[in-house]
């Protein structure tokens, strides 16, 4: 039997004997799927497959078994057949190929832990011989084919040990753009997000391609290719198209470039292996389903009324003394779209924070503390040039075949705050108010509208949105929670810090994990409890028809959900349904007393 340096090193050998062994029996691939899924349960031996997303790229052997956490922006390149013309029985095969970044938004501590839990083995890394080009000169070698011909075959990499490489390496190693010195245009790797950094690939799937979904958090394993003759093949053969054959030379000198880009920059993986991902948080197991998953669920649950008081003592700090917006931030913070009824999201929680100063530092502190409990997130600074500048929703580029990148295009329970503190009087051009459209949409039905220029194609979302504003938002929300600072801190960057510098490393972890575990427990409510709710919502009304709504009835019971959560219970309680209602009535009040200060609407 093969040894662990066979199947992460060379994986290809362990591939060719299976179908050695298989002949032309159909089956094949699913015993080399069985083989690696069985290698991967043995003593957490997906912890010694290197990731992309940790280890840089220059260190990582060609050809070796490696794994990449991505989402799945878009599909990037049409079918392509495969045929084997020496085999005895010609098969046809359907291949698709993804472009995939990594995850938008994703919190330096994820990474950190990430880093620190592989184990990468050091005979799947090496030191190439050569120095590593700058991506000026391998996109100088994409663009003169024949220097980079010269330069592969006159460099042979050889494979020796290395220590662990710094994950900053990676950092550095990719930016947005990747300018040239030429008259070029820089190559841009289409991240959702500005300023994002990291490796970006072309994922080659080669059986059910069709279940992955625009936007899915996926980890893949798979054979890296970074062979600089594919771009060279890819440029001899627009070269060599036949003008007899317009099939040949269809494709634009742009979309060759943006579909084709060097294997230095964009290395390929042909999978083996493919999954969707329930979460990225790396405190947490892949699965909660196995059985280890489940003893670790039931152990950490016992601790769950200590942990909740803790971080609601946190929370209520960081949000300078108001333990009532504290409650709704963890409420808002375990909050997912758990269904869909016809076209309405179930689940979703979006918070107005009201009362947060004008231009202050106030909101990008909190969004500090939010980075540091949540596995991804993005702060979307609300001011009219941003709105009328940016490019919020994905777009079809039909020059260069492709789908560009939008900041809406989030993963799954990515926590977006939308910073309104910055908005300022102005004039909202037509690339504005479709973007204030677009973010309406998203908090309303929790859909993003992709532009295909003569029409437009709705993709579902999950994204926690908080708002942040001085008086009530513009943009429509769940839950409006007025702020109410109890201590006024005479410098709140130094409060701020001093409050993270407080918290123990092992109870911000336990904090994590609360908060990405409880989005994904089940919640049920008894026939029996239902009935009491009812009956309530219809005395309520008897009293007093004008104070609650139809809708308070809705959001009541959202807040009952995410309370009995936050708790550990998974069914509603009527202790649990009478503390929302209590909540709810303590929210109202501080609006209606606002509202009075004021003398207008919030």
């Amino acid at each position: 039997m093969p040894c662990v340096a066979d199947w992460l090193n060379s994986p290809l050998s362990i591939v060719q004997g299976i179908f050695a062994q298989n002949g032309p029996s159909p089956d094949w691939e699913k015993k080399v799927t069985e083989y690696f899924t069985e290698k991967l349960k043995e003593n957490n031996a997906t912890n010694w497959v290197p990731s992309l997303n940790d280890v840089p790229l220059h260190y990582l052997k060609p050809n070796s078994l490696v794994k990449f956490q991505t989402i799945d922006p878009h599909t990037k390149t049409r079918p392509q057949q495969e045929m084997d013309l020496n085999s005895s029985q010609m098969v046809t095969s359907e291949r698709q190929t993804f472009y995939c970044v990594p995850v938008p938004g994703e919190s330096a501590w994820v990474k950190e832990i990430s880093f620190v839990q592989a184990r990468v083995s050091p005979s799947t890394s090496y030191t190439p011989s050569r120095h590593k080009r700058s991506y000026e000169e391998d996109e100088d070698m994409e663009l003169h084919p024949s220097k980079q011909k010269e330069q592969h075959m006159g460099n042979i990499d050889d494979i020796h040990g290395c220590g662990e490489p710094k994950r900053l390496e990676t950092e550095a190693s990719a930016g947005h753009q990747l300018i040239s010195p030429n008259c070029s245009p820089p190559l841009d790797l289409n991240f959702p997000l500005p300023g994002e950094k990291g490796p970006a690939c072309l994922v080659k799937v080669y059986e059910r391609w069709d279940s992955f979904k625009v936007n899915d958090t996926l980890e893949v394993y798979g054979i890296l290719s970074v062979d600089p003759v594919l771009s060279i093949v890819n440029n001899e053969e627009r070269e060599n198209a036949s003008p007899l054959n317009p099939m040949e030379c269809m494709d634009t000198v742009e979309e060759q470039r943006v579909h084709s880009p060097p294997a230095s920059l964009v290395p390929r993986i042909h999978v083996i292996l493919a999954q969707k991902l329930q979460h990225i948080n790396p405190l947490l197991p892949a699965c909660l389903n196995e059985e280890e998953s489940k003893s670790f669920v039931s152990s950490f649950m016992m601790e769950l009324s200590p942990l909740r008081a803790e971080l609601l003592g946190f929370l209520t700090h960081a949000l300078v003394g108001d333990s009532l917006a504290a409650e709704y931030l963890i409420l808002h913070l375990i909050s997912t779209v758990y269904a869909r009824r016809d076209v309405l999201p179930l689940g979703k929680f979006t918070v107005n924070l009201s009362g947060c100063p004008r231009n202050s530092i106030f909101t990008e502190h909190i969004y500090r503390i939010i980075q540091q409990l949540v596995p991804a997130s993005y702060r979307l600074q609300m001011t009219i040039e941003n709105m009328n500048c940016s490019r919020f929703i994905p777009h079809k580029d039909y020059t260069a075949n492709r789908l560009v990148s939008g900041v809406l295009q989030l993963a799954s329970n990515t926590s977006l705050v939308i910073d309104e503190t910055l908005l300022e009087q102005g004039q909202l051009d037509a690339t504005g108010v479709h973007n204030v459209t677009a973010l309406g949409n998203l908090i309303t039905w929790q859909k993003v509208d992709y532009d295909f220029s003569y029409h437009q194609m709705e993709f579902p979302c999950n994204i926690n949105v908080l708002i942040t504003s001085e008086g009530r938002s513009l943009l429509p929300s769940d839950c409006q929670v007025h702020l109410q600072p109890q201590i006024i801190p005479p410098n709140m960057e130094e409060y701020m810090n001093s409050l993270l510098k407080a918290v123990l490393p092992s109870m911000l972890n336990k904090f994590r994990i609360y908060l990405s575990l409880l989005r994904l427990l089940d919640y049920s409510i008894s026939d029996e409890v239902t009935k009491a709710v009812e009956e309530d919502f219809v005395e309520m009304r008897k009293n007093d028809p004008e104070s609650i709504t139809a809708d308070d009835l809705h959001r009541t019971l959202l807040v009952a959900r995410f309370l009995s959560l936050s708790a550990g219970q998974t069914t509603l309680s009527r202790e649990r349904w009478l503390r929302a209602k209590q909540l709810e009535a303590l929210r109202k009040a501080r609006l209606q007393q606002q509202k009075c200060v004021n003398g207008n609407e919030l």
